[in-house]
């Protein structure tokens, strides 16, 4: 039997970064890794009105991929899991940039699909707060997909992934500037709908659970809504109140995107889709019958580096190959 690599890592292809992540199984702990290295992407800027990344999109994935190959190798890691988020995996031409890629730089990107990314983030969340949390909702918004996941124990027992991520949405409903009330409501209505259609399940709507927030746009809404600043440490308390992100709605919606980067927790590059997160943010929320959550700092990338300690193989892990 061959022996398992003494380091595991993850390289996250997302939207807005390419993320190396690389942890020894002989120490095991995500909060002191041995290598984290990111490049920055701008994606959403390399999209056609299809959703299938431009040229120059793939040369960025496959610099940004190259880089972190050059890293791990001149780190000596030898065991890397390279995945693409929703941008690319559900881009019309997916299977092109994986091959691309693969051919420019020796490395193919894998793909979890959104139920599988829901119980990552869902793994990741039971580790942070640990059994005493009692049963767990988790929320995950990216740009391209909202993941839900709920359950009481190690795994999770619900896990759904939904089109309502915050690029998603913008490029649907809120890419012409200022958006009228009108068009707020009607986005309301649309989210509550697909909402209502896809969680017909009271195990997400129990005053016992801990409803928590898994990702950036549920990170830069609560520093947004007054929670501590990231510099402040992960270890602290941060949640965001639905009544916070009411009040908040309204500004964001009555601005450029130019100023709301310049509004708390807000990242210039996230800052054109930030009133999209927020509503499905408040979306959310709502269907869940809580009145806060919970922030957690880790999500799909910590729950699958957590998996690959644990295994012995991406596919062990269930990382799949671009079909």
């Amino acid at each position: 039997m061959a022996e398992r690599p003494s380091r595991v890592g993850v390289l996250d292809v997302g939207c807005f970064s390419a993320h190396l992540v690389v942890v020894d199984r002989a120490e095991g702990s995500l909060l002191r890794p041995s290598v984290s290295h990111k490049v920055r992407l701008r994606m959403d800027r390399l999209l056609d009105r299809t959703g299938a990344v431009t040229p120059e999109g793939v040369d960025h994935v496959t610099a940004a991929v190259a880089e972190a190959r050059r890293v791990a190798e001149r780190e000596g890691v030898s065991a890397i899991t390279p995945f693409a988020t929703s941008v690319i995996r559900d881009a019309p031409n997916a299977r092109e940039i994986v091959e691309q890629v693969a051919r420019r730089t020796g490395v193919e990107l894998r793909f979890l699909s959104g139920g599988q990314e829901a119980a990552m983030s869902y793994l990741a969340a039971r580790r942070w707060f640990g059994w005493a949390a009692g049963p767990l909702v988790v929320l995950d918004v990216g740009g391209g997909t909202t993941e839900i996941a709920a359950g009481d124990g190690e795994s999770a027992s619900i896990t759904t992934s939904l089109p309502l991520g915050a690029r998603t949405l913008t490029r649907a409903w809120l890419d012409e500037g200022v958006p009228s009330p009108e068009r707020l409501n009607a986005v309301r209505s649309h989210l509550t709908e697909q909402l209502d259609h896809a969680l017909r399940t009271e195990h997400l709507r129990s005053e016992q659970q801990l409803t928590v927030g898994c990702s950036k746009v549920f990170q830069q809404l609560a520093r947004l809504a007054g929670a501590r600043p990231q510099r402040d440490g992960i270890h602290v308390s941060r949640q965001l109140h639905l009544a916070d992100l009411r009040r908040w709605i309204p500004r964001l919606a009555s601005v450029s995107a130019a100023q709301r980067a310049a509004l708390p927790g807000i990242s210039r590059h996230r800052a054109h889709q930030s009133l999209a997160g927020a509503l499905v943010a408040e979306a959310l929320i709502e269907a869940t019958a809580q009145d806060v959550v919970t922030i957690c700092p880790w999500s799909t990338k910590e729950g699958l580096l957590l998996t690959l300690l644990e295994q012995s193989s991406p596919e062990d892990a269930g990382v799949g190959a671009a079909a």
